[in-house]
């Protein structure tokens, strides 16, 4: 009973406690720049998807433009992985940085003496993809090098998520006021100075220095064997073949078709940044609600949080009114950020840190490969099957698939009290 009671304290601290970790010099310093670079990057998409449309684009142009972001980040994943780990995450971020801060001020430059065809559009967001697709692997490896304090590493990992959900609140519907006001060239400009922020911060962090963790091998063989870990781990392939099944089926379609239902029926610009600002005031919740707990069962808990994603495509798929969606949306946003939390902490908790990196990529890699597909094809999918159609799928498909994996006891079983795979 005392071992219980010990734990549900270490589970339920004060807030203050939760918090120490913004004492930690680097992190902090961290913390500002990513969290400034992160309103920026959150304001975009709804910037790129009415420069698409109110330049006379249809959904299928939008698709493209859209998936021209996220298959070069499906494509270097592994690459970052693995660079990462030889030169060192904070050169890799601070370069990522200064790319994307480029390529947005171009865009924005482009948008401005209206000569930005949707062509121009592609290239401009591959370009940017591939800043995100090398920054993320560096992003999962820098985090315990900027906590000194190994007891507080969940603690930052949560921040961090916190910052990425009040980023989708404040984000999206700045975007759609900026958008509606001043055009979408104000909001990748807004965009290109947050990531000259970011820059500035990473650039001047003092982290130490580490050998490469890949251990001096080929870059295939790094691969292999990152390949052979994350395959012995059922609890990881699963979920990450769910995850990719799901931005194929249920966010890619929602992303597309959203912003075209909403300018059709809801009131456009306005009305969309209303629905993600939502959506990410419901993850500020979540992750709030999450700060300081680990629930016995992560995996369990995750998986049964995320069958809420699918109410706000049901919405849609629906014709309900704004509000409706706008519920279904911050519901949805309470679930994310329970998950995010729940899948990065573990994947932290059970993975050796010498694999972390690796099993990151495979990870993100597997979530985001059939994004893109998910975007190029939800416009013509829309066009032959309905765009209510093709929503109500998602929806109907995210309840089931979410039922299955939880019926897979290496997911369902799998405890907060078991230690470190090996």
């Amino acid at each position: 009973m005392a071992v219980e009671t010990e734990r549900i304290r270490a589970r339920r601290r004060p807030l203050g406690d939760r918090l120490a970790v913004l004492g930690e010099r680097e992190f902090t310093r961290f913390f500002i720049g990513y969290t400034t670079s992160l309103l920026g990057s959150s304001m975009a998409p709804v910037a790129v998807a009415f420069a698409v449309l109110d330049g006379g684009g249809t959904g299928t142009d939008l698709g493209w433009v859209m998936a021209a972001r996220i298959l070069p980040v499906v494509l270097v994943l592994l690459a970052g992985g693995v660079i990462a780990d030889r030169l060192g995450s904070r050169r890799l971020m601070l370069g990522s940085d200064v790319l994307r801060g480029l390529v947005q001020a171009l865009f924005a430059a482009l948008l401005a003496a209206g000569r930005a065809p949707v062509w121009a559009m592609v290239v401009l967001v591959a370009v940017w993809g591939i800043g995100e697709g090398l920054f993320m692997p560096a992003l999962g490896a820098i985090v315990p090098d900027l906590v000194r304090r190994r007891e507080l590493l969940a603690d930052g990992n949560t921040l961090l998520g916190l910052s990425r959900s009040v980023s989708t609140v404040a984000g999206p519907a700045l975007a759609g006021l900026v958008t509606a006001t001043r055009g979408p060239a104000a909001v990748l400009l807004i965009d290109a100075l947050t990531y000259g922020v970011g820059a500035l911060a990473l650039a001047g962090l003092r982290l130490p220095d580490r050998p490469p963790a890949g251990g001096g091998g080929s870059v295939v063989h790094e691969l292999r064997s990152g390949w052979s870990e994350f395959a012995a781990r059922p609890w990881l392939w699963i979920t990450t073949a769910q995850m990719g099944l799901f931005n194929l089926l249920v966010w890619a379609p929602f992303l597309v078709l959203g912003p075209l239902t909403a300018q059709r029926e809801l009131g456009g610009a306005r009305a969309w940044g209303l629905v993600m600002g939502l959506y990410g005031a419901g993850a500020v919740l979540g992750g709030l609600l999450m700060l300081g707990r680990r629930p016995g069962r992560p995996l369990a808990l995750a998986t049964a949080a995320g069958l809420v994603w699918a109410l706000p495509s049901a919405a849609l798929a629906a014709g309900a009114a704004l509000p409706w969606v706008v519920a279904g949306a911050l519901v949805a946003g309470v679930g994310s950020a329970v998950c995010g939390s729940l899948y990065g902490t573990t994947m932290q908790h059970w993975v050796p840190a010498a694999l972390l990196g690796r099993l990151t990529s495979f990870g993100a890699l597997g979530s985001f490969v059939l994004g893109p597909l998910g975007l190029a094809a939800a416009g013509p999918a829309a066009a032959r099957f309905g765009t209510g159609g093709v929503l109500l799928l998602g929806s109907v498909w995210q309840v089931v698939a979410g039922v299955v994996v939880l019926g897979v006891p290496a997911v369902r079983n799998r405890r907060w009290e078991e230690g470190p795979d090996t």
